[in-house]
């Protein structure tokens, strides 16, 4: 079906869609030439992910459209919307921190990361490599320019107007022309000049010297210190001060090293490199990178890329200058990162091999042990609660072996009392009526922490949706450590050192602690005020009665058993205050 499908595909510019045997959607990607790119996947010798790809591609459609520009567009567009389990790069979900200077009356510094809704509003200065970098900087220019600092005005000062890091916009009034003053001093900074602010921290110094303070003027030059080798980055012999970013990249046939240079004010002022799978060839695969990369990041006045790339595509997407350079410093630039994007990838190398014993080749060797035919998505379930209160339930999703934290899902449960049967009886019908409800994807797999009893629970709320789901449990033994694959025909013992066993247990600790979590925090929100509510044996009565005596939960903790058993049946005192320890013995530990 496939071979005669691919003689109809015409020499054209478009995308492809790559589906498997349950029409399900698992690449998408385009091509200047349909019918070449698409003979390529079943007429050559493939390695790797794009081999692993072949082998599951059941069917494929294809879009023509009448430019490159379009394609990349459509790609981009189909990517987002399908989500297939190939297209790697798109689950990426890391943002890069920016430093913005609001456009207040009086001014604040932050660091963002959703810079897209703020780029029209205000001003904004990065990319930064990392938070801890855009904080310090923060820091700094809080320290030497007395902006405000608080999100409202307050009815008086605050600390920071008593220590001079603020001019207590509350409740003084400010020369305007003042603030007009530092705030150009700190856009000079963050595009580069550092001129202004080591000048000044020089100043401040010497002043402190001179008054025989010395531990201040010793703080002071640590600043000067941190700017001259944290902030003052290597300078590039530009003729102009354009904001840009440079691209590098390096291949070994298996995977795609990509490298950036953030370049600010003619100083490189970051960089940024990723390594992943490479399944398309190299131009197409580093083309969509790019693409996809400025969904989180704000696009530069111009990219610098290598020749392998089509910059007249991604300028007429961008709608901005990409150069390819030939020669000069621009070119030493493209060079510099294509070697950087080498040295990240025979680094990594041995780590990314072990990477995926972890996850993918686990994954397939649990789809082997179960007789499964596909296991892209599987779904995992825990309960907690404290003797039978508070009661939540967790749900986290692990996609090709990874854990996919945006899918994970938490749930309170609307029965307080001690039953696990009921607690994911109700918190399966929850998810997969939801599921079917707004046609969410279906797991290939379900897994119930703990035995026989929980999944037959499960296979009833599956049952009842009319679901073709496998359940499968993980039993503990006496240490609490997991120690067989449980199904409904028998248990399979993992041998501990394997890969599977690995996998396995790591899937439990996730779901485990992601559901512990939720229940600290849940109990957390005033549990003091309400844990009275969820004892049994304990009413609105005796709850006043308690309260009037002993005033607090906490005090009423700290009373014997006797004492408490003047106001309460003695077995109701023993839970209680078996429950009060309990919690104050965690909260101790935290």
């Amino acid at each position: 079906m496939v071979l005669e499908k691919l003689k109809l595909v015409p020499h054209k510019p478009g995308c492809y869609l790559m589906k498997n045997s349950n029409g399900v959607i698992i690449y998408v990607g385009k091509a200047k030439d349909l019918k070449n790119r698409l003979n390529s996947y079943f007429h050559s010798s493939h390695t790797g992910k794009t081999a692993r790809l072949v082998s599951e591609i059941a069917d494929f459609d294809y879009i023509v459209v009448s430019s490159e520009t379009e394609s990349l567009i459509l790609e981009i567009n189909l990517i987002k919307k399908h989500d297939p389990k190939y297209n790697i790069l798109l689950r990426d979900d890391k943002s890069y921190p920016y430093i913005e200077l609001t456009m207040e009356k009086v001014p604040r510094l932050l660091v963002v990361r959703n810079v897209h809704k703020k780029r029209n509003k205000t001003r904004l200065f990065g990319p930064y490599p990392n938070v801890t970098a855009a904080r310090n900087t923060v820091n700094l220019l809080n320290r030497l320019y007395p902006l405000r600092k608080c999100k409202t005005y307050n009815k008086r000062p605050c600390l920071y107007y008593h220590i001079g890091q603020c001019l207590g916009y509350c409740t003084n009034k400010v020369d305007p022309k003042l603030i007009k003053n530092m705030e150009n001093d700190i856009i000079k900074f963050l595009k580069g000049d550092d001129k202004i602010v080591t000048e000044k921290l020089k100043k401040e110094i010497n002043i402190e010297s001179e008054n025989l303070r010395y531990e201040k003027a010793l703080e002071l030059k640590e600043l000067l210190d941190y700017v001259k080798v944290t902030l003052v980055k290597q300078k590039i012999e530009t003729s102009d001060n354009i904001d840009r970013d440079v691209f590098g990249f390096y291949n070994d046939g298996n995977y795609l090293s990509v490298f950036i240079f953030f370049i600010r004010g003619s100083k490189i002022a970051g960089h940024h490199h990723q390594v992943i799978p490479l399944i398309d060839n190299e131009e197409e695969e580093l083309t969509r990178y790019i693409a996809k990369f400025y969904d989180k990041a704000l696009i530069p006045k111009e990219i610098i890329v290598p020749s392998i790339v089509d910059n007249k595509l991604l300028s007429d997407y961008f709608k901005i200058n990409v150069k390819v350079p030939e020669k000069g410093t621009k070119k030493k630039l493209v060079d510099m990162a294509s070697n950087n994007a080498k040295k990240q990838l025979e680094d990594k190398l041995e780590l990314l091999l072990k990477d995926e014993e972890k996850t993918s080749k686990a994954n397939d060797e649990l789809k082997e042990v179960l007789g499964l035919d596909k296991l892209d998505r599987i779904e995992l379930f825990d309960n907690a609660h404290l003797f039978g209160t508070y009661n939540v339930s967790g749900m986290v999703v692990f996609i090709d072996g990874k854990p996919a934290k945006n899918e994970y899902r938490k749930y309170k449960i609307s029965f307080d009392k001690n039953d696990d049967y009921g607690t994911m009886k109700e918190v399966l019908y929850r998810r997969y009526f939801r599921v079917l409800k707004d046609n969410l994807p279906k797991p290939d797999l379900i897994i119930v922490d703990g035995g026989i009893g929980q999944m037959n629970i499960a296979k009833e709320v599956i049952n009842g949706f009319n679901l073709n789901i496998p359940i499968v449990g993980l039993k503990k033994d006496d240490k609490h450590t997991t120690n067989a694959l449980v199904t409904f025909e028998k248990e399979i013992e993992i041998a501990k050192r394997s890969n599977l066993f690995h996998y396995l247990e790591r899937m439990q600790d996730e779901v485990h602690n992601y559901t512990i979590n939720y229940h600290k925090q849940i109990r957390s929100k005033g549990l003091y005020a309400s844990i009275l509510d969820n004892i049994d044996g304990i009413g609105p009565k005796r709850k006043n009665e308690l309260l009037k005596k002993y005033k607090t939960v906490n005090n009423i903790r700290k009373q014997s058993i006797e004492n408490l058993s003047n106001i309460i049946p003695k077995e109701v005192a023993i839970n209680l205050k078996q429950i009060l320890e309990e919690i104050s013995d965690e909260n101790k530990g935290k």
